[in-house]
């Protein structure tokens, strides 16, 4: 495993994990995700955002998702600028992934 890939390995199985909660009902997911990471720090505001649009439904409890928000975007601004762009480039090349398996 590279020293990028182990850098950013926490902060993707965190996101997986946060995923469906934050993201769930969302027409662009991909996009979403890029919005909070594309400057150099994670943009809690758009997080707290996507989490007000979710509905009850959600499994985890509201308390929980944002301590989960909170980790995640920690976890961002701590990776340096090279781990932060490498990051970029994954969540664009999973979207075109997706688009093309579609």
């Amino acid at each position: 495993m590279s020293a990028i890939h182990a850098a950013i390995h926490p902060l993707t199985e965190q996101a997986r994990v946060l995923g469906p909660a934050l993201l769930a009902g969302v027409t662009s997911p991909h996009d979403e995700c890029l919005a909070m990471v594309w400057g150099p720090r994670f943009d809690r505001e758009h997080g707290l955002e996507l989490i007000s649009r979710q509905s009850s439904a959600v499994v985890y409890p509201l308390p929980t998702i944002l301590k989960m928000l909170k980790v995640l975007a920690d976890q961002f601004d701590g990776l340096a600028a090279p781990e932060q762009h490498r990051l970029r480039r994954l969540i664009l090349r999973h979207r075109a992934w997706r688009a093309v398996a579609m």
